[in-house]
């Protein structure tokens, strides 16, 4: 597996995971302990997440770049 798709998995593996944490939490049937440790591993995976949209948005906009480039040579 080349790094791209590894990022492309770890993406999707974190956002299962927060997806889940967030049903668990809307059920409202836990504790308070358990809903802390919950919040804080949903807002590191968020944050993860977010890193990997980064990331993924930068690289769309050089590839549009890139194509606009190629484009505009005569």
């Amino acid at each position: 597996m080349d790094a791209g798709a590894a990022r492309v998995a770890q993406f999707e593996s974190s956002l299962k995971e927060l997806e889940d944490i967030v049903q668990r939490m809307e059920r409202g049937d836990l504790k308070l302990e358990e809903s802390l440790k919950l919040f804080e591993r949903g807002t590191a995976l968020s944050k993860q997440c977010k890193a990997a949209l980064d990331v993924a948005e930068l690289r769309v906009q050089q590839l549009v770049g890139a194509a606009k480039a190629e484009d505009e040579k005569p």
